[in-house]
């Protein structure tokens, strides 16, 4: 039979069973008494709480322990209770770090081991009596759920763990959440607020957030890819919530105002996001396909918000990072394709044109000549492997270097120029409105001209851009060559034929570009895409694997090229 001090026996909390135990019964409370022997009828058992802790014992589960075996407890239930509370954790915000601080006394450590571990705790500092471990805030609703199943106080003098509730409860007004809209939110609240929502360019995914600010009406971190996009998002809120101007913050490199509702840049949140973090219970990330980006995940890492959301039209990933969005938000809870979207009405009918033309034969010769230097370079490698192997592989980083040279001669082959000036031509003499994607400065400045079209490049400042997209916005027909400034974050509007001239190749920009002409069209007109390939080179084969897969499978794939 265990001694106790004086100090210790002023402070037990004993508890009697009168009825036979049996032995399992019995090695139960043995897992959270030390027992005292048979007296006048009754086994006595003494509390212990180090023991309770260290065998997943929290308050609630002892209590539950005693009723069922009917224990009758010397004192009152708060004796017990009180008990438990000596042995408190306190949280600390590090905000040089973005650390969760967790400090507790050394005796917990056994009954803690594994929920530290499964928070990805890391001990920081310790006392004779305390330890510091320092947590990823992702992990903080998890540390706090597991904390309260074993009953340990915890002391929280930075609120980090308070309802972040704004001040006024937020409404929609002025629109109707289309069904898939609804269906998208309703799936994201039944995954307890957590998780990324896959939808098309032009099927209002913006709405979707604001809907769930309204949803949880709580403080919200909302972090955008570009500046023109934080615009977009404060103008929804303002137009389909009752939420006041005052109440909305921008924080970019020439704006720093945080607010109960605060939209951000991802580089800026990126650099803001451990002073930021404390005060957001709610974490919308846009364009999230960018997210597993090292700098970029870190803002989801070092974020406490316990109500996740990510939005993007493609966030499959061909290097496969984007499982890593999964821990960080939740996992994709909910898409609709293209032709989903086409079939229910929301987007207009498409249809993809591949027109073939060809290399001069100095270019011809160029691009055979690298080609044959690259394969000497990778030898039997496939081009992920190079890519992987050009952190420490000198060869592998000239190869890289050669494909690049590779890319560019067909990017920039005369013939596609000439090919895409004479088929905006052909449809602007139709009524067309026509897109014009490229991928560099040059080439689209050269198409312009020969077009005398609108030019859109990142080049141009922000309140050139936005005329420009007012002034095509409201013709009637118009041709706007862009670069890759309008694969994401512009508001681009409507058009009825795009003409794909360069790129990058990847799908992802394969079906944003697509979604920039798929908003619904006067008399259910036809959305036509022209992607123009050379042939006999890695563009017609890229085509006709894409050709082969189907948008609808393109937006569900991680494969690479």
């Amino acid at each position: 039979m265990r001694k106790y001090s004086y100090s210790e026996a002023i402070n037990m909390v004993v508890f009697k069973v009168k009825r036979w135990l049996e032995e399992s019964e019995f090695k139960e409370l043995l897992k959270i008494a030390d027992y005292n022997g048979y007296r006048d009828g009754y086994r006595v058992f003494t509390l212990n709480v180090e023991k309770s802790l260290r065998n997943g014992y929290g308050v609630e589960d002892a209590l539950n322990l005693l009723m069922e075996l009917e224990a009758e407890v010397e004192g009152s239930i708060d004796d017990l209770r009180n008990a438990f509370n000596k042995y408190s954790v306190t949280l600390e915000w590090d905000s040089v770090e973005g650390f969760i601080m967790l400090h507790m006394p050394k005796t917990l450590y056994t009954g803690l081991k594994n929920v530290l571990s499964l928070v990805g705790a890391r001990k920081s500092s310790e006392t004779p009596d305390t330890s510091t471990y320092r947590i990823p805030p992702l992990n903080l609703d998890l540390l706090v759920r597991d904390l309260e199943r074993l009953g340990i106080p915890v002391s929280d003098p930075a609120g980090l763990t308070r309802p972040k509730t704004l001040q006024v409860k937020p409404e929609l007004r002025n629109v109707d959440l289309r069904d898939y809209q609804r269906e998208a939110l309703g799936k994201w609240v039944e995954n307890k607020h957590r998780g990324v929502i896959a939808l098309p360019t032009g099927s209002g995914k913006t709405l979707i957030g604001v809907a769930a600010l309204v949803e949880t009406g709580v403080r919200s971190l909302i972090v955008v890819y570009t500046k023109e996009q934080m615009m977009q998002w404060r103008d929804a809120i303002l137009k389909y919530t009752n939420i006041e101007p005052s109440m909305i913050g921008l924080i970019h490199s020439e704006e720093k105002r945080p607010a109960p509702v605060t939209i951000t840049t991802y580089q800026s949140g990126f650099r803001q996001i451990n002073t930021l973090s404390p005060f957001f219970d709610m974490l919308i990330i846009d364009e999230v396909h960018h997210l597993p980006a090292e700098k970029f995940r870190h803002i989801a890492v070092h974020s406490i918000a316990r109500y996740r959301m990510g939005l993007s039209a493609t966030p499959f990933r061909e290097d496969g990072r984007h499982e890593e969005l999964f821990p960080l938000l939740g996992g994709v809870v909910y898409y609709k394709t293209p032709n989903d979207l086409v079939s229910m009405g929301y987007l207009a009918r498409y249809r993809v044109v591949t027109v073939k033309t060809r290399l001069s034969g100095e270019e011809r010769k160029a691009y055979e000549e690298l080609r044959r230097k690259y394969w000497a370079l990778a030898g039997s490698r496939d081009f992920k492997q190079v890519v992987e192997d050009a952190r420490t592989d000198p060869r592998a980083r000239e190869a890289l270097r050669v494909h690049s040279q590779m890319r560019s001669i067909l990017a920039r082959a005369k013939a596609k120029i000439d090919k895409a000036v004479e088929i905006a031509r052909s449809e602007l003499e139709k009524g067309g409105k026509i897109i014009v994607f490229t991928q560099y400065v040059d080439q689209a400045r050269e198409i312009s001209e020969r077009l005398n079209a609108y030019l859109l490049t990142g080049e141009i400042p922000t309140e050139e851009r936005k005329r420009i997209l007012e002034e095509f916005k409201n013709t009637d027909k118009g041709i706007l060559v862009v670069t890759t400034v309008g694969d994401e974050g512009l508001d681009i509007p409507d058009a009825n034929v795009g003409i794909m001239v360069s790129g990058t190749g990847s799908r992802r920009q394969f079906i944003q570009r697509l979604g920039r002409l798929l908003r619904p069209k006067p008399g259910g007109k036809e959305a036509v895409l022209y992607e123009i390939i050379l042939e006999k080179t890695s563009e017609e084969y890229q085509a006709r694997k894409r050709k082969n897969m189907g948008f609808d499978e393109m937006m569900n794939s991680g494969e690479g090229e």
